[in-house]
């Protein structure tokens, strides 16, 4: 009974990580186009958009940020692989829960803790970029950070769940 409500819960966050991935992979797509862009108009018409400039690096850790949760559901985020890739199935559980619970999900509370009043900073100063022509409402992507974190603690949940399942299963 238990161990079925993890796999819905884990089922639903993995659904959500699996269409942030999307996003991110769009947003890839969206970022080589603009780049081009911006390569062409500056190299070829010697025309430059501060606001396009400005785009890129959004869209870049928009990429970062909800790639994160889509990277961790897939097991493809960076770690010393020496040990791990040695290990049994019961082991990696056990490490994927203590790294969970002491490094993964501690981390991203801290961050979004932090975030909220930086976000909030920002909406109430209606905070835009400091160039000419930058672009509007910087609060925008300050939110993201909140969001790319919830969506990372949300997986890391989902894997500190299948990690109990595995522990747990004969």
């Amino acid at each position: 009974m238990i161990m079925n409500a993890l796999k819905s819960i884990i089922k639903i966050i993995e659904g959500i990580s699996e269409t942030a991935g999307k996003v991110a992979m769009w947003l890839s797509s969206i970022l080589v186009v603009l780049i081009c862009f911006d390569v062409l108009a500056r190299y070829f018409f010697s025309v430059s958009f501060v606001s396009v400039f400005e785009l890129e690096w959004h869209i870049f850790a928009l990429i970062f940020l909800f790639g994160a949760s889509f990277t961790l559901k897939h097991d493809k985020h960076v770690r010393v692989d020496i040990f791990y890739n040695q290990f049994s199935d019961k082991q990696k559980a056990l490490v994927n829960l203590f790294g969970c619970l002491f490094f993964l999900i501690p981390f991203c509370y801290i961050v979004i803790e932090s975030s909220v009043p930086y976000f909030m900073n920002s909406y109430y100063l209606n905070e835009g970029s400091t160039d000419y022509g930058g672009l509007p409402a910087r609060y925008i992507i300050k939110s993201m950070i909140m969001v790319g974190f919830v969506l990372l603690l949300l997986q890391g949940v989902a894997l500190f769940f299948r990690s109990i399942i595995t522990l747990f299963n004969k």
